[in-house]
């Protein structure tokens, strides 16, 4: 049974060393973007940001979903009282494109095409890890299970990927390469104490 992990402020579930992941976008068509019964959390300065592309991204967004961000924003306050980007129907984020049988995130596009500065929520990027923050401010990394994800399971498997490894860019985002180098290193004695494979 592994210990449980501190990096930082921030206590790191087992699962994330232990679990494969890798998207296969491929295979499952983006039905994160779609499926769902809320949002993607987003933080206020992202709401900043992502009111800042709006712009950019408008005539992108379909007709149903500039109708839900006229009447409530580009976020909302959940069930749970989390925010959360708005969605259309129940279920897709108003932020979704198709594109080829795919579904993908017109923030993000528009970000790697250089016409913003803001990519998309950090949850979305850092996803399948879900961030919870507690009073005190120490913050819990969770390896969250979902279905829809099952494809990102078996590829990651098939390469041998572990969730950290293949979230680096969106740890080193959100926590910087400080945090992110003792992670790796508290990863390796792991391995090395056979906590790992």
């Amino acid at each position: 049974m592994l210990p449980i992990i501190q990096v930082g402020d921030a206590l790191v579930s087992s699962d994330i060393f232990t679990e494969r992941f890798c998207c296969d976008l491929d295979a499952c068509k983006g039905i994160c973007c779609v499926e769902g019964d809320a949002g993607a959390p987003v933080t206020l300065d992202e709401i900043g940001g992502i009111e800042d592309a709006l712009e950019t991204v408008w005539n992108g967004i379909s007709a149903n979903a500039q109708s839900v961000i006229d009447r409530q924003g580009v976020a909302y306050t959940d069930r749970d009282g989390d925010l959360v980007t708005s969605i259309v129907n129940g279920k897709d984020c108003v932020f979704t494109c198709h594109e080829d049988g795919c579904c993908l995130c017109l923030l993000e596009k528009a970000y790697r095409s250089g016409k913003t500065s803001f990519c998309k929520p950090i949850s979305c990027a850092l996803y399948p890890i879900r961030e919870k923050v507690f009073s005190n401010g120490t913050i819990a990394l969770n390896y969250h299970r979902w279905d829809v994800c099952k494809d990102a399971v078996k590829k990651g498997k098939e390469l041998d990927l572990p969730v950290y490894k293949f979230l680096k860019a969106p740890l080193v985002r959100r926590f910087g390469e400080e945090w992110y180098n003792e992670l790796e290193l508290i990863a390796n004695e792991l391995l090395k104490a056979g906590y790992i494979k």
